[in-house]
């Protein structure tokens, strides 16, 4: 794959080359020389057709992560989240230790140990990630939910970005079948602080625990705001919220 430096701006198929544009600017690449219906059908092609039908699984299994957050996610993302998340589901899904190959789900793959932690720490924007925002302890209560934050000073324990004046911090309890798609959602009611040296103690807690029988997520969001006569303003519309699978049961 190439990228296109010139003057000229190319978007297209020409003389066998795929010209196309990106968040990463105008690239190309070469035609595939095979069709669609010798990859569907020819057995030299087994191995792609597998890995096109978990492909697609995967990217279901992200999907269903995002929409179902979604009051939070609209909060704080990336241009690229689903290609990561896909990623990350991609891998989730080989510790599935019994479906065939070209079956494997996230699903199953979850239900392992390994799965979870491919999972948890996962930051939903890239450009803040919790561990470089947020820099105190914190712990998760697994059976409620609660996430819980002691002796808190923003001031000292928060990498505040210029001209923030106010940070609020709030949570979701998720229950996720990936593979049904049924879910439950329970989200905290949001604490807001002025970036002082004010120290207190956060408690998280969501209005429920949600029922089901599918995969556990917690999840922490931080935003910044600047106050300007009384009314507060999301900074620069989210670009340094912090959105972090913190937890995965």
């Amino acid at each position: 794959m190439g990228k296109l430096t010139g003057i000229i701006r190319l978007k297209g198929t020409f003389d066998g080359l795929t010209f196309y544009k990106t968040a990463d600017g105008y690239l190309v690449k070469t035609k595939s020389g095979v069709s669609k219906s010798r990859i569907m059908n020819d057995p030299a092609f087994v191995r792609t057709r597998e890995n096109l039908s978990e492909f697609g699984l995967n990217a279901k299994s992200g999907k269903l992560l995002r929409q179902f957050i979604s009051p939070l996610l609209h909060r704080a993302k990336d241009s690229k989240l689903s290609s990561r998340m896909l990623k990350v589901m991609n891998l989730i899904k080989n510790y599935d230790g019994s479906s065939a190959r070209g079956k494997r789900i996230v699903r199953l793959g979850i239900d392992s140990l390994e799965g979870r932690l491919l999972l948890k720490g996962f930051d939903f924007n890239v450009h803040a990630p919790l561990s470089s925002v947020l820099h105190a302890l914190y712990t998760v209560d697994l059976a409620t939910g609660v996430i819980t934050i002691a002796n808190f000073c923003p001031l000292d324990q928060l990498g505040i970005p210029e001209g923030a004046t106010h940070v609020s911090f709030g949570s979701a309890f998720v229950n996720l079948d990936f593979e049904t798609g049924i879910f439950e959602s329970s989200y905290s009611p949001t604490t807001i602080l002025e970036l002082d040296a004010t120290i207190s103690t956060l408690i998280l807690t969501p209005e429920a625990v949600p029922s089901g029988t599918g995969t556990l997520l917690y999840l922490l969001l931080i935003e910044f705001f600047q106050e300007v006569n009384g009314v507060q303003y999301s900074l620069r519309n989210g670009a340094f919220n912090v959105l972090n699978v913190v937890e995965v049961g």
